[in-house]
C-alpha cells in the first residue's frame, strides 16, 4: 500500500509523456506544475507530521534545522522547474552571411587569455583562432605569466601578443588591460571574443555569433562550452561512454531554458561582448572572481541583454582531475557569493535589475548553499538516530513512501526527460558530493568575506600517466562510508531495540543508499591515468596511404592530432615513413608500432603540418554529441567499476 502512490505516479508519467513535445512550454509547465503539486505535498506532511515536539531535546536541536534545510532544497528545487518550463533555440536566427569573407566586416577584437598552460595547448587554440573563417579580425595573446616563448610562438603563428607588468585583478584585469590598449589604436574592435587559454574555436564560431549581434540590445552573445576530453568522474568511473561530461546539463538544457526568461548569463570563455558596453560600464568588473557572470548583470542595467546560442563552436579541456575540477566549482560558488553580497546582488537596493533577474540570482544562491548543504546534513541525521537514538525525523519508512516517493518518481523522471537523461539523480548526488565540502567552505568564505579573495586558475595539462589516489577526499568520505556502515551495523546488529524495528526502516534505506552514493564517490577519488596527450577518436573511413612510390588502400581506426591507427593486411614495418591522406591533404608520418590488425602512426611534427592538422581536426566532427542519456547503461557501468 506504501508504493502505491509512486506507481500510480510511475504509471500515469508514463502514460502522458508519449504525447508530450520537450519544446513545448504547454508540456513542460505541465510535468512542472504536477512535480510542484506533490513537492508541496510532501512538504505539507513533512511539516506537521514529523517534526519533533517544540521542546529542547536533541530530537528538536535537530529535527528543526534539518527541517529548514530540507524545506530550503526544495525552494531550489521548485524554482529550478520554474525557470525549466520554458527552452529557446536560436540556431536559426543564427547565420553566416557576407561578414565571413568580408575584409570591412565589423572588426573582432578575439582575446586569449592565459597564465600559466602549457605550450601544446596554447598552440591548439592560437591555430585555431587565426584559423577562423570571419573577413575582419585580430587575435591577441594576453599573456599573464610574461614568458618569452609565448610572444615567439605568438609572432610565429601571426597574431599579436600582449603582457603587463603585474596580475592585478587576475583575469579580469588582464581582459581590461587590452580594452585599454585595442580601444586606444587608430581601428578600435566593435566587438570582443573571450577564449579560455584551452578553447579551441571552430572556423565558424565569430561568423554564427556576430550575425545575433544584428539587434543592437545584444550585449553578449554566449555559446556552449564542450570539451574533447572526459572529466574526473567519466574517467574515474569508466563511464565516458555512456555517461556525458557533468556540464551538458548546465550548457545544454538550463542555459536555454534561462535564455527563454531573458536571464541567460555571460560564462566567460566562447563568448562575443559588444564593446562599447564594455566601455560603458568600464570594463570587467573586479569585485567578483566571477567577473563573466558580473558583466552580464551590469550591461542589464545599461540596456544590454545576453542571449544564448546553443551550438558548438568551441572545444576546450575539461579539469583532467578531479582536484582541478572541484577548485574550478569552488571559484565558481564563491565568485557568485560574492556577487549576492555585492551592488549586483537580488537585494540590492542600487541594482536596477529586474524581478525575473533577481529571482534567476535567487536560484543561483539556493543551488550552492542549500542544496549542497541539506546534502551534507542528509548524510548526518541518520547516524545520530542510528547512533544515538536522535530522531529529527519522526516517521517511519511506509510513511515517507507514502508522500515522497510520488514526488521523487515524478520529478526524477521529469528531469531526466527535459534533459534526455543528462540529470540522474545518483549521478547528481555524486557530483554535488564530491565537491561539497570545497563548495560549503567557497559559500561561508564568500558570505562573510566577500573581498580580498585571489582567482585560482584551473590546472590543464600535465602528466596524468599514472593512478593515484586523491587522499584527503578518499580520507573524507571512506569515514563518512564506515561511519555509515558502523552505525547500520550498531543499531540492527548490536544494539537492536524495539525503536530501532519501528523508526528503523527510514533510516536503514536512508543509510544505505548513502552508502551506496559514498562507495560510488570512493571510486571517484580514485583518479585513473590518462595514457595519451590528445585525445583519440574511433572513426571507420579509408585512408590512401603512399610509400616508396606505392598507393595503396587502409582503414582509419582512431585518430587524433597527434598521430592514427590504421588497419591493414600487409602494415609497413615500424620507423617507415608513410604519407598519408588526412584532412584533405598528404601528412607524412612515421610506422610506431604494429599492432594486431594494423598499424599506428605519428604524424610529422612540423609547424606546417600541425597546423594544418589542428585547424581540421577541430573543425570536425570527433568530439562525442550525446542525443540521450540512458539510466541502464549508466547503472551498468558504476556496478561494473565497483565489481568488476
Amino acid at each position: 500500500m506504501a508504493l502505491t502512490p509512486g506507481l500510480i505516479a510511475l504509471g500515469a508519467f508514463m502514460a502522458i509523456v508519449p504525447l508530450l513535445k520537450r519544446d513545448s512550454t504547454m508540456a513542460r509547465s505541465l510535468l512542472a506544475v504536477v512535480s510542484l503539486a506533490l513537492l508541496l505535498r510532501y512538504l505539507h506532511w513533512r511539516v506537521t507530521s514529523t517534526l519533533p515536539p517544540p521542546h529542547l531535546t536533541w530530537d528538536a536541536v535537530i529535527g528543526y534545522p534539518f527541517m529548514l534545510l530540507e524545506g530550503a532544497s526544495l525552494v531550489a528545487v521548485a524554482l529550478s522547474l520554474l525557470f525549466l518550463s520554458r527552452t529557446r533555440d536560436r540556431t536559426k536566427a543564427a547565420r553566416i552571411d557576407g561578414r565571413a569573407t568580408d575584409p570591412h566586416a565589423p572588426l573582432i577584437d578575439v582575446f586569449i587569455c592565459t597564465y600559466n598552460e602549457e605550450r601544446s595547448i596554447l598552440e591548439r587554440t592560437i591555430i585555431g583562432a587565426t584559423g577562423m573563417e570571419y573577413g575582419n579580425y585580430r587575435v591577441w595573446v594576453l599573456d599573464d605569466g610574461r614568458r618569452p616563448w609565448l610572444r615567439r610562438l605568438a609572432s610565429e603563428l601571426g597574431c599579436h601578443y600582449l603582457t603587463r607588468p603585474d596580475n592585478r585583478h587576475a583575469k579580469a584585469g588582464n581582459i581590461n588591460h587590452a580594452l585599454r590598449h585595442v580601444g586606444a589604436l587608430p581601428q578600435p574592435p566593435q566587438f570582443i571574443a573571450i577564449l579560455d587559454a584551452d578553447f579551441v574555436p571552430r572556423p565558424d564560431f565569430l561568423a554564427r555569433t556576430v550575425s545575433l549581434m544584428d539587434d543592437a540590445s545584444v550585449g553578449v552573445v554566449q555559446t556552449p562550452q564542450h570539451f574533447i576530453n572526459p572529466d574526473p568522474i567519466q574517467t574515474n568511473l569508466a563511464a565516458t561512454d555512456v555517461w556525458p561530461d557533468e556540464q551538458r546539463f548546465f550548457f545544454d538544457i538550463l542555459m536555454p531554458a534561462k535564455d527563454a526568461w531573458g536571464v541567460a548569463f555571460c560564462c566567460g570563455t566562447s563568448s562575443l561582448i559588444r564593446y562599447a558596453g564594455l566601455v560603458q560600464i568600464g570594463g570587467f568588473p573586479t569585485d567578483s572572481v566571477t567577473e563573466d557572470y558580473l558583466v552580464t548583470l551590469r550591461l542589464k542595467e545599461h540596456g544590454l541583454t545576453t542571449i544564448y546560442l546553443n551550438e558548438r563552436l568551441t572545444i576546450g579541456l575539461a579539469p583532467e582531475g578531479l582536484k582541478e575540477y572541484i577548485t574550478q566549482r569552488a571559484r565558481w560558488c564563491l565568485g557568485f557569493m560574492q556577487i549576492i553580497r555585492g551592488r549586483s546582488g537580488p537585494l540590492s537596493r542600487e541594482s536596477k535589475l529586474t524581478f525575473i533577474d533577481r529571482l534567476s540570482l535567487v536560484d543561483a544562491f539556493m543551488s550552492w548553499s542549500a542544496v549542497y548543504t541539506s546534502k551534507t546534513a542528509g548524510l548526518i541525521v541518520p547516524w545520530l538516530f542510528l547512533l544515538f537514538g536522535i530522531k529529527a525525523v519522526q516517521a517511519d519508512l511506509t510513511e515517507l513512501l507514502r508522500f515522497f516517493l510520488p514526488f521523487y518518481v515524478w520529478h526524477g523522471l521529469t528531469m531526466a526527460w527535459l534533459s534526455r537523461g543528462r540529470s540522474l539523480a545518483m549521478m547528481t548526488d555524486v557530483s554535488q558530493l564530491i565537491a561539497a565540502p570545497a563548495v560549503l567552505k567557497a559559500v561561508a568564505a564568500g558570505l562573510l568575506k566577500p573581498q580580498g579573495h585571489k582567482f585560482k586558475v584551473t590546472a590543464k595539462g600535465g602528466d596524468r600517466d599514472n593512478r593515484f589516489v586523491e587522499w584527503p577526499l578518499l580520507r573524507l568520505y571512506g569515514t563518512a562510508l564506515l561511519i555509515t556502515l558502523a552505525s547500520i551495523a550498531y543499531a540492527f546488529i548490536l544494539h537492536l531495540r524495539g525503536e530501532n524495528i519501528a523508526y528503523g526502516g527510514l533510516a536503514l534505506a536512508w543509510s544505505l543508499y548513502n552508502a551506496f552514493i559514498l562507495t560510488v564517490v570512493c571510486f571517484v577519488c580514485i583518479e585513473q591515468p590518462r595514457k595519451r596527450k590528445a585525445e583519440r577518436f574511433d572513426r571507420n573511413e579509408p585512408v590512401l596511404l603512399r610509400q616508396d612510390g606505392r598507393s595503396h588502400l587502409a582503414k582509419l581506426a582512431d585518430i587524433s592530432i597527434t598521430g592514427a591507427r590504421l588497419i591493414d593486411p600487409a602494415p609497413p614495418l615500424p620507423g617507415s615513413a608513410i604519407e598519408c591522406r588526412i584532412y584533405g591533404r598528404s601528412i607524412a608520418a612515421i610506422v610506431v608500432r604494429r599492432t594486431a590488425d594494423g598499424f599506428a602512426v605519428r604524424f610529422e611534427e612540423g609547424m606546417d603540418t600541425r597546423v594544418h592538422a589542428i585547424r581540421a581536426f577541430y573543425a570536425g566532427e570527433y568530439v562525442r554529441a550525446y542525443r540521450g542519456v540512458r539510466a541502464l547503461p549508466v547503472g551498468k557501468a558504476l556496478l561494473m567499476r565497483l565489481f568488476g
